[in-house]
């Protein structure tokens, strides 16, 4: 079976990581939208929360797979029986962080990284923006994935 990792901590999944997972399904059998649990890192939803709201989001898709994973995200690829990563770039900061890190992965796992360029309508939405919107009390929602038909 031909399997992708997403891996993010999708605090929370926008628009844009639901637009990568589009575009990533129809070339490969099973994709893992796998959220990194990170104890010191304060998140506004809890990991559970996250994983229900992705899990219902794409509940008719039998394609799609979510988990939690702590460690290193090679690990969660080989538990996964994944040998491609997913990876979204919005900025060319973002390419050059994204393009280390896939040389390091291959370097040390074998597994190779897939990026997708964010497209352009997506590139200037980022969790930490929505996050802060929404603290503000501004209304998040145009930023926030719909069930797809």
């Amino acid at each position: 079976m031909n399997t992708i990792l997403f891996p993010g901590s999708f605090n929370p999944f926008t628009i844009g990581h639901q637009s990568l997972v589009s575009r990533v399904l129809p070339l490969f059998d099973r994709v893992v939208i796998a959220i990194g649990h990170n104890s010191g890192k304060q998140t506004e939803e809890s990991l559970e929360q996250r994983i229900e709201a992705i899990r219902a989001l794409y509940a008719p898709e039998p394609k799609i797979r979510v988990i939690s994973y702590e460690g290193l995200t090679i690990d969660a690829c080989r538990r996964e029986g994944a040998r491609w990563m997913l990876r979204g770039v919005r900025t060319t900061a973002d390419f050059e962080y994204e393009r280390n890190l896939a040389d390091i992965n291959r370097q040390i796992s074998g597994i190779e990284t897939l990026v997708l360029f964010t497209l352009p309508e997506y590139a200037a939405i980022s969790s930490s923006m929505v996050r802060e919107l929404s603290h503000y009390g501004y209304d998040v929602n145009p930023f926030l994935p719909k069930p797809e038909k």
